[in-house]
């Protein structure tokens, strides 16, 4: 299955660990949205995330699509940034039976997985431990 247009098109976002913000509530949205949810405010800023956060709850994936199936098992978590912001993420550099809710987790730019007859590289965010 070859995605390159959709994988082109989030580039932004995943170069830059882009969000935005609502300048009426101060919440903060991963990916961006078009609208506050609940008040169909429109008055959002661009903002760069936060780096750093904690893990609020995870699973581990011991059956996979295929193009993630030499990852198996791998852990994905909902992360809570330092800013608020809320992100699914796969977690790297970390054993599934080591993950804890609560964990301090950072991150960083990988290489997702390859993609189609072209053996496209697809790089966005996991994260990993902080340190």
């Amino acid at each position: 299955m070859s995605t390159p247009a959709r994988y082109w098109r989030e580039i932004p976002q995943r170069y830059r660990y882009e969000g935005n913000k609502c300048k009426k509530t101060g919440n903060v949205f991963f990916p961006k949205r078009l609208v506050t949810p609940g008040m169909k405010s429109r008055d959002l800023e661009d903002v760069n995330l936060a780096t750093e956060g904690t893990v609020v709850t995870y699973t581990t994936v011991t059956v996979a699509e295929p193009r993630f199936t030499d990852m198996v098992p791998y852990t994905c978590a909902i992360v809570e940034m330092e800013d608020g912001a809320r992100m699914t993420a796969m977690l790297a550099d970390i054993a599934p039976e080591e993950v804890k809710s609560g964990m301090k987790v950072r991150i960083e730019f990988r290489k997702m997985y390859s993609d189609g007859e072209a053996y496209l590289h697809c790089y966005g965010y996991k994260c990993v431990p902080a340190e």
